[in-house]
């Protein structure tokens, strides 16, 4: 068998262009799972952020409502407050702290308030002075709170203590229980003065001269005479702050309103 002469094969000189191109598709695939990874995360974050910021929103809101029920003597239920067996504060069994029923006795309830450092007591406080945002006013801030006693400002941090300010369900008896637990895990957490929730109540009084004055309702015979007065007994408005502490650090939501209970006519 005759066999074919071979022919000589010239090497061909490599120039890597082939690994070059491979090294910049895999840096570049590598920038885009890094951008990928790092837009998840921020995502992350920002829906993690507010979610729990609306957590520890509902929070506040339910330790506004929790707080008239509280004013009103009513259990989480509407009904008339029932006193618990294992707990004094349900109804306020256990302590003088109540507002009184009496516009009389209002003057000298606020009084009693007023000789404490704090001006509050078991969720009840005497009106602030000095700046009305007290949970800005912290140790940690600048500048430093002043020290003069004649200012009377109060800062957070003495105003979230037992006996102090009021937890959700501490005086109406909601949540308390293993089978009515609050489903919001903020309201049941009181592991520290800075964790789960807290509410005070301010007692404001509320002068019959605004009322004689026109300030609320006109003179009779004016526009809008027809208006119906406020029939408050005692003659009291409340102002009520709502603090909650979110389970991520730094989130805090605070809620204010005002409260006028009145008493309906026959």
């Amino acid at each position: 068998m005759q066999r074919m002469p071979s022919i000589p094969v010239s090497p061909r000189r490599q120039r890597g262009a082939t690994l070059f191109v491979v090294i910049v598709f895999v840096l570049l695939s590598m920038l885009l799972a890094l951008w990928a990874s790092r837009t998840a995360l921020f995502n992350e974050l920002v829906v993690g952020n507010d979610a729990d910021y609306q957590r520890a929103y509902e929070a506040a809101q339910a330790l506004l409502q929790d707080a008239e029920l509280d004013i009103r003597g009513e259990s989480a239920d509407g009904s008339a407050c029932t006193p618990d067996p294992n707990s004094t504060d349900v109804c306020r069994v256990g302590t003088a702290d109540r507002v009184p029923v009496e516009t009389a006795a209002v003057g000298s309830f606020l009084s009693k308030l007023e000789l404490l450092p704090t001006r509050c007591r078991n969720g009840q406080c005497a009106k602030r002075v000095g700046r009305q945002d007290f949970w800005n006013l912290t140790p940690s801030m600048t500048p430093t709170p002043p020290a003069d006693p004649l200012r009377g400002e109060v800062r957070l941090d003495q105003l979230t203590q037992p006996g102090v300010g009021a937890r959700y369900g501490q005086y109406t008896g909601a949540g308390l229980g293993s089978t009515s637990a609050p489903a919001n895990p903020i309201l049941a957490d009181t592991s520290a003065p800075n964790r789960g929730g807290w509410y005070w109540i301010e007692v404001l009084p509320y002068s019959d001269a605004a009322k004689s004055s026109g300030l609320i309702v006109p003179p009779a015979g004016a526009a809008g005479a027809t208006l119906l007065p406020l029939n408050l007994v005692p003659n009291v408005v409340y102002r009520i702050t709502a603090l909650a502490y979110g389970r991520r650090p730094n989130t805090v939501v605070v809620l204010q309103q005002s409260y006028a209970q009145q008493k309906l006519k026959d």
